[in-house]
């Protein structure tokens, strides 16, 4: 949370835009997926409806839900979730061998036999391999510095 409030705090300072939270809001998303479906959900209708909020108001009701959101705990299940929606950006691009080796390596973290770093691994290869931008801008994958080690025993 703390690395997420920090990213908040510098959407503040650089001038707030609709525009702006949106883009927050956007590479954010399975990171609030993988805490809380309901403020994922609430939030994204938020954004959808920046155009009727000013940009301030908008920021700082972002702001307060954002971090509420974050506050749930992520359980195994979710991250299982948002793993499972992120693969579905490779259904053609993986072959059958791939798809199965990514499909039983996120079994493997539900099941409790390897940390979440595993199956992020896996799915960050394919980022790069397969160039899909939409999913490395995602916070989700690299939430804090990765010398850090947070989510290795995850």
């Amino acid at each position: 949370r703390v690395f997420c409030y920090r990213r908040y705090q510098d959407l503040l300072q650089n001038g707030v835009t609709r525009q702006a939270v949106v883009r927050f809001h956007t590479i954010h998303k399975y990171l609030l997926l993988a805490h809380s479906t309901q403020h994922y959900q609430f939030l994204g209708r938020l954004v959808g409806q920046a155009e009727r909020h000013r940009p301030k108001e908008l920021a700082l009701k972002y702001g307060e839900l954002f971090m509420k959101a974050l506050a749930v705990k992520a359980t195994v299940r979710k991250h299982v979730n948002v793993l499972q929606h992120i693969l579905g950006y490779f259904k053609t691009q993986l072959g059958a061998s791939e798809k199965a080796e990514l499909l039983g390596v996120i079994s493997d973290y539900h099941q409790g036999l390897t940390p979440l770093i595993v199956p992020l691994t896996l799915i960050k290869h394919y980022v790069h391999r397969f160039d899909v931008g939409y999913i490395r801008e995602q916070v989700y994958l690299n939430p804090h510095p990765k010398e850090l080690m947070l989510r290795n025993h995850v």
